[in-house]
């Protein structure tokens, strides 16, 4: 139900179990990705954002029992985003089982990139929430975001830096690698949009 000022309590918690649940799926996305990954530097960048996933499901889950919520409240939007996660995940099994290594690695950069692309949406709705929800959720919500919220910038932004450049390798073209993304810690938008641009310049 909405609030005078606006708010949807009912979404806002909606939106947190949903979130929670895409962290859940991005582990096993992250898991078996690493499973098709062969670029060594990618290996080691898919590792280090697995285990901070892991962590952005711990603090969602507590954030979620700071504003009186059971963690594992199933509901129909929820279930949704288990199917999706779970789609990205048979996706890229059944690239390990058909494709050739290089072209397994390629769908399973694709596969991150729509994963992230998700989880940097919520976060910033998360990031809405800690300033407009009820007063007694913000403190909660604001310190779930001031943790996560550069991780997921950089796990979007050099995501699909590694998915551009593997593939502009596959098509025969000059690769930039590692991605001027990662070479500049780019998290911003304006800052990966300044390394792709730069990238000419790169070798």
């Amino acid at each position: 139900m909405a609030r005078q000022n606006g708010t949807n309590d009912k979404q806002i918690q909606e939106l947190l179990l949903q979130a929670l649940e895409h962290e859940k799926g991005g582990v096993k996305v992250y898991e078996t990705a690493l499973e098709c990954v062969i670029n060594d530097d990618l290996r080691e960048e898919w590792t280090k954002y697995l285990e901070e996933t892991h962590r952005h499901v711990e603090i969602l889950t507590e954030t979620a029992r700071e504003l009186g919520l059971d963690p594992d409240t199933e509901t129909p939007g929820r279930a949704l985003t288990r199917g999706n996660g779970e789609a990205l995940v048979k996706a890229m099994q059944k690239a390990l089982a058909t494709l050739k290594a290089d072209a397994a690695q390629l769908v399973a950069c694709d596969c991150v990139v729509l994963a992230e692309t998700k989880d940097h949406a919520n976060w910033h709705l998360l990031e809405q929430c800690s300033e407009k929800a009820p007063a007694p959720w913000r403190a909660a919500l604001k310190a779930a975001v001031d943790e996560v919220e550069d991780q997921e910038d950089e796990h979007l932004y050099h995501s699909k830096g590694w998915a551009r450049e593997l593939w502009m390798e596959s098509l025969g073209f000059r690769a930039v690698l590692p991605p001027p993304e990662e070479r500049k810690h780019v998290k911003t938008a304006i800052g990966a949009a300044k390394a792709e641009h730069a990238r000419s310049k790169m070798r």
